[in-house]
């Protein structure tokens, strides 16, 4: 039975025992020398197919921006790495300590067992790959219909629906929309694990570290 569990860090997701086939990371692993409109190709092929829901797929920045720990030298670092020429957002900017962590970790031998995910393109999947019409959140606040209508598609595949709506952990540290997000990652590791999974793009690329910049659904 599926089961919910705060790690504080990456590291404590790879310590974890016994050590799962695969687990599936709703994180950047691959970062570009270069940053190219829209992102990676990783990132492009993945947003393709979700309609409305996008923008949920961020443009990953060069891996010099995502480097800086200043946000203002994020930005030259992004002028400087990327055709066209572009800043990273405040939004992306907040995200860059944790993509940092991950990557430190990361190597071409372990992503035969931990993989970069997301959760609206599992939401795609669950939903006969079609894309979503509600959205998880509004305005920045979890957005009851769009909550409810992946609450369904995972309860559909299977999921126990009382750990859909509990709340194991504070506000703060995972939302009502975050325990669906790593719910819907969960169920692309086990695709992943059973062969049945769903790779963007179908021939990957490599970053400068040898790492394949591809995103599972």
């Amino acid at each position: 039975a599926a089961q919910a569990r705060l790690c504080p860090t990456f590291a404590d997701v790879l310590a974890i025992r016994p050590e799962p086939d695969v687990i599936a990371v709703d994180m950047p692993i691959g970062l570009p020398e270069m940053g190219g409109p829209g992102g990676r190709p990783c990132d492009l092929a993945a947003r393709a197919g979700l309609g409305q829901r996008q923008s949920a797929v961020f443009a990953v920045p060069a891996r010099a921006a995502v480097m800086c720990v200043d946000y203002g030298d994020a930005c030259r670092a992004a002028l400087l790495h990327s055709e066209p020429p572009r800043k990273v957002s405040k939004q992306t900017f907040n995200l860059f300590p944790k993509i940092r962590e991950i990557d430190a970790l990361m190597s071409p031998a372990l992503q035969t067992r931990v993989v970069e995910c997301h959760p609206e393109v599992a939401f795609w999947a669950l939903n006969g790959r079609a894309a979503l019409d509600q959205p998880k959140k509004v305005k920045s606040r979890p957005f009851e219909p769009g909550l409810e209508l992946r609450r369904g598609l995972l309860a559909a595949a299977g999921y126990d629906p009382s750990l859909l709506i509990s709340r194991p952990f504070r506000a703060a540290a995972a939302g009502p929309d975050d325990l669906l997000d790593a719910t819907a990652c969960s169920w692309t590791a086990a695709r992943i694990a059973r062969g049945e999974g769903i790779c963007f793009p179908s021939e990957p690329e490599r970053d400068g570290r040898g790492l394949r910049m591809e995103i599972w659904g």
